[in-house]
């Protein structure tokens, strides 16, 4: 196989000995299966005559480690046989020009995991709403006066940015406290700018848990995500602030449906962020699956587990694995 992975800018930069990444796993794998591996970014794709093409590196590894020589080279990305599109949040107008370049992409001789189209339609705020009764209480606003009811109603709450990523902007507030006109007209921009707003859910000082998605199923093993020292969120990617959890039997069976929906809107690979079996955002666009905290917690090498499913995906070329 011939497989790109479209990476994050920042993640290119500190892309060797990078094993906190979730590409980092997939592509050695990859690798040690004989597949080729490139590597692009969003700023390294365009059109010429409505031909999507792709200036790339080639990965290789050596030691147990990754890593890619520094000639750019440009392929039509339909010369691939597998896209990994893998770019990091914010989804900003750069990510979705980004997502327009894999319309011009035949499906029937490229695969595209996941659907840069179905990234495109799915916002990881906004459209957790599509399963609402597994939601914390929710509004989606820029209104001051309805922000300010639901806080009246809750009596803590947590505001979001849409297009946000890694908990940056999300904040916390009490009813009562003195900032509250400073902090949401902070977030909507004055009232000009959507926001999510969830109700606090106490167990959030315990963390959330990362429960995560292949195709139809959802795995069994999953970690938990700590607050930071200095946060009510977890925003700190460290051995210390990600610990073992568990799957119970009721959130898989809460679960099972949204990996499903979510599959055939062509998103096969996603991971949840949840807090007292309530999903607080769905992340489809680069989702983390903490292979090497995983791998430790749980004895296992989840690494493998995903590339069957890529490898069985791209062979039968349907939503699901074979």
């Amino acid at each position: 196989m011939n497989i790109l992975f479209v990476i994050d800018r920042v993640e290119l930069k500190y892309f060797e000995f990078n094993n906190l990444v979730t590409n980092f796993w997939l592509i050695r794998e990859l690798i040690y299966r004989g597949a080729k591996l490139w590597i692009t970014t969003i700023d390294n794709l365009s059109l010429k005559n409505g031909n999507a093409f792709a200036g790339c590196f080639d990965v290789f590894e050596r030691g147990g480690n990754i890593f890619y020589n520094k000639e750019l080279k440009s392929f039509r990305i339909n010369d691939f046989n597998l896209v990994m599109f893998r770019p990091d949040p914010p989804v900003d107008l750069d990510y979705i020009n980004a997502t327009y370049v894999f319309d011009f992409v035949d499906r029937n001789k490229t695969l595209i995991i996941n659907d840069p189209k179905a990234i495109r339609d799915f916002n990881e705020k906004l459209h957790t709403v599509k399963f609402l009764h597994l939601m914390p209480e929710n509004i989606v606003t820029s209104s001051k006066s309805d922000i300010i009811e639901f806080l009246n109603e809750c009596g803590e709450i947590v505001l979001k940015p849409l297009n946000g990523c890694f908990g940056a902007g999300v904040m916390t507030l009490s009813k009562g406290d003195k900032n509250t006109s400073v902090i949401i007209n902070t977030m909507t921009k004055n009232q000009s700018q959507l926001i999510m707003v969830q109700k606090y859910i106490p167990k959030a000082k315990f963390g959330d848990k990362r429960v995560m998605f292949l195709g139809d199923d959802v795995l069994d093993v999953c970690i938990q995500k700590l607050p930071s020292n200095d946060d009510f969120k977890f925003n700190e990617h460290c051995d210390s602030n990600i610990v073992k959890a568990e799957l119970s039997t009721s959130e898989k069976e809460k679960f099972l449906p949204v990996a499903r929906e979510l599959n055939k809107l062509g998103l096969p690979m996603v991971g949840l962020d949840v807090i007292d079996e309530k999903i607080i955002e769905i992340n489809v666009t680069s989702p983390c699956y903490f292979i090497k905290e995983t791998n430790y917690h749980h004895g296992v090498e989840l690494e493998k587990k995903i590339t069957d499913f890529i490898i069985s995906y791209k062979k039968c070329g349907t939503c699901s694995p074979a």
